[in-house]
């Protein structure tokens, strides 16, 4: 017997029992609809995260000063002062692979404008500063290495500050404000990024000259960071091997000594929570798979009372001529049947499923075509695997006995 005969076959029996079919039908599609919305869900919150660790800079390494033992007694990274100016120009002028690089002093108090006041950070920073943290000003100019050589008192504010001090939609270009006791004009504001992925307003910031912070401000002649930018994603770690060399050559640490400075890149960041996040997107798929399971037992479930209840019609087709393997691809293709049209229709519901799920909860959600082709693969295995065991049966019971069944 042909396969589009045996097709027929199949779906005259299906259709003698709809209610039956569909309800067994709806493992597969609540299981392949919750495959495809977990997978959604969590390729979406790892796209977030990523063009959220994006939008804090361009391929970003932070040097910051390290952990030291001095006298036996360990010193914490706030008391070191290991970060020169020096290690500064070194790596701006002695770096293969990167394409930016700024120092980094900051520090904490109130600004005040007239009657206004608003608690802040100022920064003082190089202007390199800003292709590093993709910033950009929108209204006003950048300082520039002249206010830097001159210890300028000149900064930018943030778009959380300038409505703070200057309410109403006062131009705050040209005015002075005080940072405790340091009056410093300000010449430009920069424009809007909103929040970061750690909850942070990257507004609420004021940018300096680090000289103007070092000198005016904090009185330090070293640095409390250092901020560059790697040519590509690709070059960061090239990068981070390269900067610590020339910072251990620097320092003059013994091959033995440990760093006194650390590193972290944005990459480590972004590979850390994508981590958290693949590991949630891999418990939500498994629960989504029991479904699937579950379903998968209902065929076989459906497909061994459909044999009990057809035996008579299966022994007087093989008392006719039809072989054992006719039956078993039979009852196979019933149960492919009803696997496929429920994945197909799981498929659906996934993606209105994911369509809701963003457009109510406001979640970040990316659908995949790998989670459909997956979806289609899984659910047709469903269908061979459970649908094997009750189709054997049929296709080994004996003709006589069949037809003799009550």
């Amino acid at each position: 017997m042909n396969f589009f005969n045996l097709f027929k076959i199949a779906v005259k029996a299906l259709n003698r029992n709809k209610l039956r079919a569909i309800l067994t039908m709806l493992g597969i599609i609540i299981g392949i609809a919750a495959v495809i919305c977990m997978l959604a869900i969590g390729q979406g919150s790892k796209d977030s995260i990523k063009a959220q660790i994006s939008e804090m800079g361009s391929n970003m390494i932070m040097i910051h000063p390290g952990n030291m033992q001095r006298g036996g007694v360990r010193q914490s990274a706030d008391d070191m002062q290991t970060l020169k100016i020096a290690d500064y120009e070194a790596l701006r002028e002695r770096t293969a692979y990167l394409a930016a690089v700024s120092p980094m002093v900051q520090s904490s108090g109130q600004l005040v404008v007239g009657n206004n006041n608003w608690p802040s950070s100022i920064h003082g920073v190089a202007p390199e500063y800003m292709d590093i943290r993709k910033l950009s000003v929108e209204d006003g100019e950048m300082f520039t290495e002249s206010d830097i050589k001159s210890a300028a008192k000149v900064c930018l504010i943030g778009k959380t500050v300038a409505d703070n001090l200057f309410p109403g939609g006062t131009n705050p270009i040209g005015r002075v404000v005080r940072f405790g006791k340091i009056p410093l004009t300000v010449i430009g504001v920069l424009k809007s990024k909103g929040t970061n992925s750690m909850g942070m307003d990257q507004d609420d910031v004021v940018i300096a000259p680090y000289t103007t912070v070092m000198k005016r401000v904090l009185a330090v002649d070293y640095l409390g960071s250092i901020f560059a930018s790697a040519m590509s994603e690709e070059m960061t770690d090239n990068a981070i091997d390269e900067i610590t060399r020339l910072l251990r050559d620097n320092h003059r640490l013994q091959p033995d000594a440990d760093d006194d400075f650390e590193i972290r890149s944005q990459q480590e960041l972004s590979e850390m929570m994508n981590s958290t996040s693949d590991m949630m997107t891999v418990l939500l798929t498994c629960i989504a798979f029991i479904s699937l399971l579950v379903g998968g037992i209902g065929i076989m479930n459906m497909m061994y009372v459909s044999v009990t209840e057809r035996t008579r019609e299966i022994g007087l087709r093989m008392s006719i001529g039809a072989r054992g393997v006719d039956i078993l691809m039979q009852f196979l293709i019933e149960a492919i049947i009803i696997s496929v049209a429920g994945g197909v229709i799981g498929v659906m519901t996934g993606c209105v499923a994911t369509w809701m799920v963003s457009a109510i909860a406001g979640w970040p959600t990316a659908i995949m075509a790998s989670s459909i082709l997956l979806s289609f693969a899984v659910c047709t295995i469903t269908g061979i695997f459970f649908g094997w065991v009750p189709a054997m049966k049929a296709s080994n019971l004996d003709p006589i006995e069949a037809i003799r069944y009550e």
